[in-house]
């Protein structure tokens, strides 16, 4: 997608692949795969469900210099090995630089994971 402004080099098989970007507003989906495995009955890590929601909340800010502060998250199903997963952010408040996002991953019709993700964004890059 060409109106990406963050987190260019993310690897997108494991964070995701933008399907939807908008002001304020994003659509991230994630092919789960055997290399996101816990265990040997498919169950996927929650680090990539939780990586999958951050991405998307990143993208719904889209700016350069935005950072995550805190995030407020619950795991409501589980996520297997194959399963495909969409992530839906949209900004619900701006306040100076603090941007809230809230962010539900689904499968299907299934809320498999749900949080609110406290993003800032900076005058700099947080590595400058």
């Amino acid at each position: 997608m060409e109106n990406i402004r963050t987190h260019l080099k993310i690897d997108q098989t494991l964070c995701g692949k933008p399907i939807r970007i908008r002001e304020g507003s994003s659509t991230v989906e994630l092919i789960t795969r055997s290399e996101m495995a816990a265990d040997d009955t498919g169950l996927v890590h929650g680090g990539f469900v939780f990586g999958l929601a951050d991405y998307a909340a990143m993208l719904a800010v889209n700016h350069p210099n935005v950072v995550l502060g805190s995030a407020d998250v619950q795991f409501q199903k589980p996520v297997r090995v194959g399963d495909t997963i969409k992530a839906n952010a949209s900004i619900q408040r701006v306040s100076g630089k603090k941007q809230i996002a809230e962010v539900l991953v689904q499968k299907d019709d299934t809320v498999v994971f749900k949080g609110q993700f406290n993003c800032f964004v900076l005058d700099k890059h947080v590595l400058d």
